[in-house]
This record gives structure tokens, sequence and C-alpha cells, in this order.
């Protein structure tokens, strides 16, 4: 099988960065071609490096102008070859520049099962509103925040006695499986935006 060529944004950590590196050493048959940088601090940045990945690194001066930044995403990941973009805790909201680019092969994900808990403090806002059960959604990224079709989701429980960090690892853990999950069935051909805006995903 023809590995699904990708281009990873990323802001922090690249925990998800690495969930994927890790996937597609495994058999996972996706290539990282691009790892793009909101900061030049992220530690994501060390671990696509390691992986022998190129990386592009924005400081914040490149993000005055959202759509130049955006233009100069795209002619970075569109030279590297990637056939879809997956945000990897990128806390950059892209904007049509991107989309109009990469047409329903934008991907992002978020830490709570959508359309509950938009927005950056996912984790902390599920946690405040005290529900049991919260998750993970990859979705399609679109010109509203959080608001894209959504592909997959899995739920994570709030257990007796958990604290915030806990909740958050726990939540982590689950993205770390779902993000490659979703790849593969893009990789495998399996899934597919039904004109009514809803992702089918097929068997095997």
């Amino acid at each position: 099988m023809e590995k699904l060529k990708i281009g990873v944004l990323i802001s922090g950590s690249g925990s998800n960065l690495q969930a994927i590196i890790d996937a597609s050493t495994e058999g996972l048959p996706v290539e990282v071609v691009k790892v793009l940088s909101s900061r030049p601090d992220a530690y994501g940045i060390e671990r696509a490096k390691k992986a022998g990945i190129p990386v592009c690194v924005f400081s914040r001066e490149v993000y005055a102008n959202p759509e130049a930044a955006d233009a100069r995403i795209v002619e970075e990941m569109k030279a590297a070859g990637a056939e879809y973009l997956v945000m990897a805790g990128y806390m950059r909201k892209v904007t049509p520049v991107v989309l109009n680019a990469f047409p329903n092969r934008v991907l992002n994900l978020h830490p709570a099962l959508l359309p509950s808990f938009k927005g950056a403090h996912a984790i902390q806002d599920a946690w405040d509103a005290g529900v049991k059960v919260t998750g993970v959604t990859v979705h399609f990224a679109n010109e509203e925040y959080d608001k894209g079709a959504i592909i997959a989701q899995e739920p994570v429980r709030v257990e007796e006695g958990m604290t915030l960090d806990d909740l958050e690892a726990a939540i982590h853990t689950v993205e770390h499986e779902l993000y490659p999950r979703v790849l593969d069935w893009i990789a495998e051909g399996r899934l597919q935006l039904d004109d009514d805006g809803k992702v089918r995903i097929s068997q095997v």
C-alpha cells in the first residue's frame, strides 16, 4: 500500500505527532513529510528532528497576517508533497487559504466530545462542568472553530477520585490511539464525506 503523505501542524509538546510517528514505524501506512510549528520553543520540533522529518518554524510575527502565514504553510506543505494536513495541538485557527488548498483534507483533534466543550480549554471546561463522561473527537477543520464534520469520537469516563491531571492523561492516551486509527482509515480509502456533511467509514 502506498503511504499517505501528511503534514503535521503543532504548537506544543507534539505528543500526538510522536504517536503518529511511532504508529508509522509499526505499520501505519502514513509518512509525515513535514512538520510546521507555530512556536520556536515547541518540544515537538525536537521529536520531528529526531525522526528525521523536515521542520518549518514560524515566529509570532509571521502570524501578524494570518492569510499570508497560511499561504506560506500551503507553499511549504505542497512542496513537501503533503496530501493531508493534520493539526496536532496546533493553537492557530486556519484560514480559508489553507482550507481551500486542502479541501476536506485538514484534520483536527479536540479533547472533548464535540459539539460539547468547544474552544481551547475543553478539558478544564468539562472538569468544571462536572460531567461524568467526556472524550476525544477527530474532525475535519472548516471555517468555524471546532465545527467541522466529525470523523470519530471516543469517550473517556471521569472516574471517582480522578484529578484534573489524571483526566488530561486519560484523554491524551485515547488521542494517541484514535488519531492514527483515523489516518489508517484515510490511507486505506475507507473514509468518505457525504454530501450531507456526514462522514462514512466503510468496512474492510
